[in-house]
């Protein structure tokens, strides 16, 4: 799915402004080429003052204006925040939270998704929305809810929960022996025995459970349950719209729906970017790799700010270019739109202080909107690019199933958390300039060289089979400590760790050591190089894996903490402990010498250098994220900045948030 063009605008709320605004504002969008605008996010209210009473008057004008200036319009449902008649007719509309409390009016994602007066009038309003707007060709997206999320713990959905186990399991005795409940004398003979894990029941903290199997089955339903109610919006808008795309906007490495799954059922994948002030800017490329390699497609980035956030601890304005810079990576990982939150900042209310196009002053002249106009002009002149791909030779496996269980697991170091362990290493490959795929369980290696999956604690369906036949055929296949440990209820898989990764990977670890922040272990690798060991440590047995050095402290000093197993025609690499970063490059250094992965650029630069291609182009975005003036690689000397026009040569000094785009033939 690919749109005629780049989106260029975002979530614009003209009811919350007089109408002399609202011309105001199409003015000042010109100045900006922004050239699309989400609307009607959260307008339920506004639309359904009643029951049986529903008002379009203001939004037909919306769309009308929007659609004489032509904008390409985003059209979302407003369903994901109910008007305050419904929770005083029907107060069982409200979730039930972790602490047993029924929510009353007040918030966002405020519905059960289980309730039926909530899918009731959502249904109604979608269904109006769609017949209402649905031909109308300035409607290029459907924008279903915003922002899923939370959970739900009424009786309602433990009622849904029991069905959806009796689906799962077929028999009480299944369960009871996935959840291993004659764990503290917790067999069950009845379905409606079974209590939510809430923090009535056996949840121990709404992250820690006394029985895995059963959270873990709670987050896949309220993952599913939330996903239904999408299905149902989507369901609806199909019924009078054919074709224009659907979508939801997504979260990153959100912990609590399984985006992978949800992404079957989309039309385009899109997301929100709130990076934090010193998150990595590797890290926010690992996120926008998740959310293409979601569908290998490229995605819509649905809200970033323009300037600054409002709802963290430590809200920074972004630095000059530094907009500019954030959004060509977004396009440079895979975005073909580029959107904000918001297009006028809001008089009151929460969001009141975070970013827009349009700022509390009411005009143009600001530097913000300076940024903005910049942007906007340069995109215009980029519609080859829609639909471009992304090519990578290594995949790095991201599984929400992975996430919730480990983090659901009482030990062994409360430290332990998925997605920093994915991100270190994919620390190392965008570090290096080597394109990486974040992909599923379920994901066809066989296009890789080389496929990483970090803490794979959990296996299910034919995972450990497929992995194996990957190396078998001539693959290159690295995991790590805590991986192969459990199954897909969280019940131990016996016979030593990693379980069937055991003959794959040659080593036995016969214990775990869990080292406390202040603590660590000093290693030695087989050339020499001395390095340090954190977090979790492996106690390994070589079963054929040959060793990259020992741990030289520690009682089991001499044990190897790496290991290499030749495997078929591949080989399968084991990572025994948490390494620091100079300490894992060094090691990875190795994995992949004789890989030979291709690069973007050969040339050493701290600068990230990513590419997308069509079928007859390839385009090379250069940027500048070190916070230093740095100098242009010599490899682009020569060539011309098809965002200015200007060439650039040897002594072109790269500023901090510098963006460059090189556009050759393939």
């Amino acid at each position: 799915m690919t749109f005629s063009k780049i989106l260029y605008g975002g979530d614009y709320n003209p009811n919350q402004w007089p109408q002399e605004v609202w011309r105001e504002d199409m003015r000042i969008f010109k100045e900006a080429a922004i050239n699309s605008a989400t609307i009607n996010v959260f307008s339920w209210a506004k639309i359904q003052p009643a029951e049986e009473e529903y008002n379009f008057q203001e939004l037909d004008e919306i769309v009308d204006l929007l659609s004489k200036e032509n904008y390409q319009i985003v059209l979302a449902t407003s369903t994901a925040a109910l008007p305050a008649w419904m929770f005083k007719k029907y107060p069982e509309v409200g979730r039930r939270d972790f602490n047993g409390r029924l929510h009353r009016f007040g918030q966002r994602h405020n519905a059960c998704p289980h309730r039926l007066v909530y899918q009731k009038f959502a249904s109604r309003l979608v269904a109006k929305l769609a017949e209402r707007y649905g031909k109308n060709s300035h409607v290029s997206c459907w924008h279903i809810n915003n922002e899923y999320g939370g959970e739900c713990y009424c009786e309602k959905c433990e009622a849904a929960f029991r069905v959806w186990l009796k689906e799962r399991y077929g028999t009480i005795a299944a369960l009871n022996q996935a959840w291993n409940l004659e764990f503290w004398g917790h067999t069950v003979y009845a379905w409606d025995e079974i209590v939510t894990p809430n923090g009535l029941g056996d949840a121990m903290s709404p992250e820690k459970t006394a029985f895995a199997g059963l959270s873990l089955d709670y987050r896949r339903f309220m993952s599913d349950s939330l996903l239904a109610n999408y299905q149902m919006e989507r369901d609806i808008i199909r019924q009078y719209d054919a074709t224009t795309p659907i979508t939801t906007n997504l979260m990153g490495t959100y912990k609590g729906l399984d985006y992978f799954k949800w992404a079957k059922e989309m039309d385009v994948v899109s997301w929100d970017n709130y990076p934090a002030y010193d998150t990595p800017w590797s890290s926010i490329a690992m996120k926008h790799d998740l959310m293409r390699g979601l569908k290998k497609q490229p995605f819509m980035l649905m809200e970033q700010t323009p300037s600054q956030q409002n709802w963290q601890a430590y809200n920074s304005l972004k630095k000059p270019g530094q907009m500019r810079a954030q959004s060509y990576q977004s396009i440079a990982h895979g975005a073909d739109t580029i959107q904000f939150f918001q297009l006028r900042r809001s008089v009151g209310g929460c969001e009141k202080f975070h970013g827009a196009v349009i700022e509390h002053v009411g005009h143009e002249d600001t530097r913000v909107f300076r940024e903005v106009a910049q942007l906007g002009k340069e995109l215009a002149q980029l519609p080859a690019l829609i639909g471009a791909k992304n090519h990578s030779e290594v995949a790095i496996v991201f599984d929400w199933d992975n996430y919730w269980s480990l983090e659901y697991t009482s030990g062994p170091n409360v430290d332990l958390k998925y997605v920093a362990q994915i991100q270190q290493y994919y620390r190392y490959f965008y570090d290096r300039h080597i394109p990486v795929d974040l992909v599923a369980v379920d994901a066809d290696f066989s296009q890789y060289k080389m496929v990483v999956a970090p803490v794979l604690y959990l296996l299910k369906d034919d995972v450990a089979e497929r992995l194996t036949s990957y190396v078998e055929q001539g693959g290159h296949f690295l995991t790590t400590f805590m991986s192969g440990i459990v199954g897909a209820s969280d019940n131990v898989i016996l016979g030593g760790y990693p379980g069937p990764f055991r003959k794959l990977c040659g080593v036995w670890a016969e214990e775990i050591d869990a080292l406390a922040p202040e603590q660590h272990n000093t290693i030695a690798f087989t050339d020499g190089t001395l390095g340090e060991a954190q977090l979790l440590c492996d106690l390994l047995h070589l079963e054929g894996a040959q060793s990259y050095g020992s741990y030289t402290s520690n009682f089991y000093a001499g044990q190897a903490f790496a290991t290499k197993n030749n495997y078929g025609k591949g080989q399968a690499f084991y990572v025994g402990t948490q390494l620091v970063p100079q300490s894992l490059d060094h090691l990875l250094d190795q994995m992949t010498a004789d890989l030979h992965l291709t690069p973007t650029i050969k040339e050493a630069t701290p600068l990230e250098v990513t590419q997308r291609v069509t079928k007859d182009q390839v385009f090379t975005f250069v940027m500048n994220f070190t916070g230093t003036t740095v100098s242009l690689p010599q490899t682009f000397a020569g060539e011309t900045d098809a965002l200015t026009g200007n060439m650039l040569n040897a002594e072109t000094p790269v500023a901090p948030f510098a963006t460059y785009l090189i556009i050759s033939k393939r």
